[in-house]
């Protein structure tokens, strides 16, 4: 008996989840084997493990495989980032082409052997996909690592990168961590080049906690602080608990000589215990991230009791909205 072979030309689609974590590999899998349509979504969101990630399809077919889809993949990080922003969701930082991470390098060899060839660990250039190198600094930092990340910030080189890198140890020998935090790095560097001066100072603060009849705790803080001109505002805000009411008092201070206070907020707040055998009394390290509706910015904070932790992260926050206001203005 003679094999029949029957031929269909209907066209073929994939829809792809990832419960084996190949759901991208997959759809590439079947774009190459002939099919015509993929099914996915933005981020790769979706019932259990999620759908087949186009933010990773996309440029695969279009720059690794050279595809024309009618699109630019200039446009695809800001794309991830506004779903995200819509659906209210954090996204993961080492999400591929689009994350935050995507182009980020630690390692002194990795910085160094990157400002020689970026094709050393760049597989596709940051900006194809709409996305930004970035340098993180660490204990683990060279003169390389620092260097590039001062072309990054727009800062000009000098032959400080020995103290610099002195002074990022230092800190991080004491908790901090500037790999996420680069407005704190920023104004560090600057304060160290005496390029810029404290746009105000803490004169002292406190803390209330009261518990009322019905259960509830409420929270006051006061604050004293004092602008670059020697004039002394104290003011006092309640909260949603300790931070917000540190932070309100703070902007309720400082509003009414820097103004752009009140275009930002606070989006993330992060605490990471440092000592765990330390228990309560453990050294804690926090991470704030604050935005201005236009530019996201994340500072830090060290210390034994979080709160003051906070207040030092929320401090360094609205120094570097005022300082990048002027910077704007001088421009």
């Amino acid at each position: 008996m003679e094999d029949v072979v029957l031929t269909y030309n209907a066209p073929v689609g994939i829809h792809a989840h990832n419960d084996c974590g190949l759901a991208v590999a997959n759809s590439v899998a079947a774009v190459e084997a002939g099919a015509t349509m993929v099914q996915g979504t933005i981020n790769g969101i979706g019932e259990r493990c999620g759908n087949a990630d186009l933010c990773s399809i996309m440029p695969i077919l279009a720059l690794k495989l050279g595809l024309d889809l009618g699109m630019d993949m200039g446009g695809l990080t800001e794309l991830s980032a506004g779903i995200a922003e819509i659906e209210n969701v954090i996204r993961p930082n080492g999400l591929p082409f689009v994350g935050e991470d995507a182009f980020a390098h630690k390692g002194g060899v990795h910085v160094s052997a990157l400002a020689k060839d970026t094709r050393t660990y760049e597989h596709v250039t940051p900006a194809s996909v709409g996305n930004r190198r970035k340098v993180l600094v660490s204990d683990m930092a060279g003169r390389s690592s620092i260097s590039e990340k001062l072309k990054e910030l727009g800062i000009e080189e000098s032959d400080d990168s020995k103290q610099i890198i002195d002074r990022v140890k230092l800190l991080e020998s004491e908790g901090y961590q500037f790999e996420s935090a680069d407005a704190s790095f920023e104004l560090l560097v600057r304060k160290m080049r005496n390029e810029i001066r404290p746009a105000f100072s803490l004169q002292g603060f406190r803390l209330f906690i009261d518990s009322s009849g019905d259960g509830k705790l409420t929270s006051e803080a006061s604050i004293k602080v004092r602008d670059a001109g020697g004039v002394t505002e104290h003011t006092a805000a309640d909260g949603n608990g300790p931070v917000d009411a540190l932070d309100n008092a703070i902007r309720k201070a400082l509003s009414r000589f820097f103004p752009v206070i009140d275009g930002m907020k606070l989006t993330d707040y992060k605490v990471r215990v440092l000592d765990g055998k330390a228990a309560t009394a453990a050294t804690v390290r926090v991470l704030i991230t604050s935005t201005d509706g236009h530019h996201t910015w994340t500072t830090v904070g060290v210390s034994e009791n979080v709160i003051e932790a906070s207040l030092y992260a929320l401090l360094d926050s609205v120094e570097y909205a005022i300082y990048k206001e002027k910077e704007g203005k001088s421009q």
